[in-house]
């Protein structure tokens, strides 16, 4: 088993290899007599490779963070003129800015001169930056030095760093987090394992957990140790290799990864038809099509042992339900992974281990289940019957995966109403089986109906009645993280009347670029562009809702169905904002008019590349759903807001921003 984990280890770190490997910029400080009592302190930062760092600036109207460095005398210490910059920039016109920027790559010096008026004397560098690469920038860092004047006078510790010439030869770190504790930490990435149990390409993980550990062999305590393994194999393939990762980065350093594969293993066609694909087959294996077993080749030879093969199918299933459940946690781990792209070290690690010992902990218990169930008596094929039942149910949540991959692209094959339609024949087909209607291969005669299997059946028809009206635009908000979105479906009953009040709320509006392939939901008119719809909030004096989404995230659907449907929210965003939905993730190809190119020269050509550069470079983060309130220039009204299903705490966040803005003077 071992040599197995170890030969998939090049694999596994291919597949978690998305985030950058900045060490961070290190800091060095001296001090050159120049003549008289006039001194010259200099600072150098090395920016890792790969890496740029701006220049002084300074930028206005929505230019990149400059560096910022502001001296601050001691007792006996004068500054004599302003921070000079010692090296030129790299100076070039940018695209995403719209400006003239400047940037420096390797090295960069300052220089800042000072008078000393007694012996000895020191001053305090306060030192603000941020680097980039080519696809992402980290988030700014700051840093405070103490100097001594001459160079090696002695210094008083700094209130809020106690750093001083030679400690800032190390990297400078940030907490990513902030002041916050790192139990805190721990506790949201517990809650956080928990809750993606519940996200819909998690979940049907479930029913084919329960599948195979039916089949395990071996008393209680095997079923014990089988269950304990998957648990612990499933930690492991979380937090392994970023652990290795980070290490590695930190060692080795380098050229950055490219930072949005989690974005490809979620929305592109490829890995999301495999998935569902991959769902029909072991439906069709429950259905009693054929059986499943583990190729030859991946059975260790040296052991022949029965358990031994055992353990290497575990260990496949967890490796499995890592691969699969990506398009839903891969968000939540790249929000962790951030923290080691800005000098963290152990924080990702340990929030990491707290995430997956709580995503696994569900499925260990699930695994353990069979083992119990083993113990019971067989009456009659209803270990079939349970198959067969979880069958149906990876038909129905598989087609999440084919349905993202259709909207991403704009494929039109599967919109809502098909996909209800499909849900509600195999749910029906799955009533009338728990009834006895249906019969497999493998089932045996029943000769009589069960109390279970009429409870179990009366369930599975009330859902089928409830999915009913969602064919006439019912909003099913139950399931608005697994259905395609509203706006897709072709025919809701009362649409044009209920659009109305938000056709006259923007009149003026015109067609918007891009609303020929994309939707607001909830009637609401919008924009797609940033620009576009900044030049119309101008114009009617407004400010701007910004909404980071993507077409396969499923919080953002949940948001629209749950908290943007609230009528209080929907007058809000009806009546005081300019609507602006950035797609993070829509593959649609622009003019090359359109195109971006980023620092290093990448050239991004697709609608949802452009905007996730945007989201990354402007406010760091690479997660939907992500809310912006802006004002005019770009300000930012208040503190941008994630998924949060508290429709009070979100009618107060876009409250405060209206007030802002009319405070601003906007």
């Amino acid at each position: 088993m071992l040599k197995l984990i170890r030969n998939l280890l090049p694999l596994l770190a291919v597949m978690f290899a998305f985030t950058a490997s900045a060490q961070g910029v290190t800091w060095k400080s001296k001090v050159e007599p120049i003549e008289g009592n006039a001194y010259r302190v200099v600072l150098e930062a090395t920016v890792p490779s790969g890496y740029h760092m701006y220049d002084l600036g300074p930028y206005e109207g929505g230019g990149p963070n400059p560096t910022v460095i502001t001296f601050t005398p001691g007792e006996g210490v004068t500054l004599d003129g302003e921070v000079e910059p010692l090296d030129a920039p790299h100076r070039y016109f940018d695209q995403t800015y719209g400006m003239e920027i400047g940037t420096y790559e390797g090295t960069a010096r300052f220089a800042q001169k000072v008078l000393l008026q007694a012996d000895q004397g020191a001053v305090t560098a306060q030192l603000e930056w941020m680097i980039c690469d080519d696809t992402s920038c980290m988030p700014p860092e700051d840093l405070e030095m103490q100097i001594g004047i001459p160079e090696g006078a002695a210094v008083a510790p700094a209130q809020d760093a106690q750093i001083d010439a030679a400690a800032a030869e190390a990297p400078a770190t940030k907490d990513a987090a902030g002041k916050g504790s790192i139990w805190a930490l721990i506790i949201e990435a517990i809650l956080w394992g928990f809750a993606a149990l519940l996200t819909p390409c998690v979940f049907p993980m479930v029913p084919m957990t329960v599948s195979y550990f039916l089949k395990g062999e071996g008393g209680p305590a095997m079923g014990r140790l089988r269950a304990s393994l998957y648990g612990l194999f499933i930690v492991l393939l979380y937090t392994v290799p970023i652990a290795a990762i980070i290490v590695i980065t930190r060692i080795v350093g380098g050229d950055a990864v490219t930072a949005d594969i989690f974005n490809w293993l979620a929305t592109h066609w490829l890995p999301n038809i495999i998935f569902f694909l991959v769902f029909m087959v072991f439906a069709a294996s429950f259905f009693g099509a054929f059986e499943i077993t583990m190729p030859s080749w991946m059975v260790n030879k040296t052991d022949s042992k029965a358990d031994t093969k055992g353990l290497s199918g575990i260990f496949f299933l967890a490796l499995t339900l890592v691969l699969v459940s990506f398009s839903c946690t891969g968000p939540i781990v790249g929000s962790v992974l951030i923290k080691s792209t800005s000098g963290e070290f152990w924080t990702p690690i340990i929030t990491m281990l707290a995430f997956s010992v709580a995503f696994a902990l569900p499925f260990t218990l699930f695994a353990l289940f069979p083992s119990v169930l083993k113990k019971m008596p067989k009456s009659g094929g209803w270990l079939n019957s349970v198959k067969v039942v979880l069958g149906f149910i990876e038909v129905a949540l598989g087609l999440k995966f084919l349905s993202v991959a259709d909207q991403t692209y704009h494929w039109g094959l599967l919109d809502r109403e098909i996909y209800l339609a499909i849900w509600i024949v195999v749910f029906s087909l799955m009533g009338l089986y728990l009834l006895g209607k249906i019969k497999f291969a493998h089932d045996s005669d029943m000769p009589y109906l069960g109390v279970g299997r009429l409870a179990l059946a009366i369930i599975v028809f009330s859902f089928v009645v409830y999915l009913i009206p969602g064919m006439w635009g019912a909003p099913l908000k139950g399931l608005s993280g697994y259905l395609p979105p509203l706006t897709s479906q072709d025919f809701v009953l009362g649409a044009n009347t209920a659009a109305a009040p938000a056709a006259s709320s923007q009149s003026g509006i015109g067609k918007p670029k891009y609303s020929d392939f994309l939707h607001l939901p909830h009637g609401l008119e919008g924009f797609f562009d940033l620009k576009e719809a900044e030049a119309y909030a101008v114009k009617v004096n407004k400010p701007i809702f910004i909404d980071f989404t993507g077409h396969g995230c499923v919080n953002c659907r949940e948001m629209e169905a749950r908290v943007w449907s609230d009528p209080q929210v929907l007058e809000i965003l009806r009546n005081d904002y300019v609507i602006c939905a950035l797609y993070a993730d829509d593959k649609k190809e622009l003019p090359e008019s359109e195109w971006v190119t980023t620092d290093a020269g990448k050239v991004l050509k697709s609608l949802g590349k452009i905007n996730s550069y945007y989201a990354l470079k402007t406010y760091g983060v690479n997660a939907q759903p992500y809310y912006v309130l802006q004002g005019h220039d770009g300000k930012i009204l208040v503190e941008p807001r994630g998924y949060d299903l508290d429709v009070a705490a979100f009618v107060q966040f876009l409250q405060s921003g209206v007030e802002a803005y009319r405070n601003s003077g906007n």
